[in-house]
């Protein structure tokens, strides 16, 4: 019922940046919070950031100072900006959202395919 698609991943250089895009499509009610998780190799997924519909944000320690995540409502999309990059940042970035399709219905988990991130020494 709703779709997410990633895109902005790639390869980067230490101390280099990228901006990572999310944009939610379907059948959406309200979206609410949205944001990106990441499963690096060796360790498990973790939420990186989310952020909710009134710009409420939270992040993993590890990320503060140098990502910010942003989300344009009217166009269900949300945004990481992710500077000053490190080698452990390397790993599969996934957007997720909790979504309704209709104002009576559950809030539902949504998850992006994917997109990669890797950060060289």
């Amino acid at each position: 019922q709703v779709q997410l698609v990633e895109s902005g991943g790639g390869l980067v250089q230490a101390g280099g940046s990228l901006r990572l895009s999310c944009a939610a499509s379907g059948s959406i009610f309200s979206i609410d919070p949205m944001g990106w998780y990441r499963h690096a190799p060796g360790k498990q997924r973790e939420l990186v950031a989310d952020i909710s519909s009134d710009g409420t944000t939270n992040y993993i320690d590890s990320v503060k100072g140098r990502f910010t995540i942003s989300r344009d409502n009217a166009k269900n999309t949300v945004f990481l900006q992710m500077n000053s990059l490190k080698p452990e940042d390397t790993g599969v970035y996934n957007c997720h959202a909790k979504a309704r399709t209709a104002s009576w219905g559950r809030r539902r988990e949504y998850w992006g395919q994917g997109t990669q991130v890797t950060v060289s020494s």
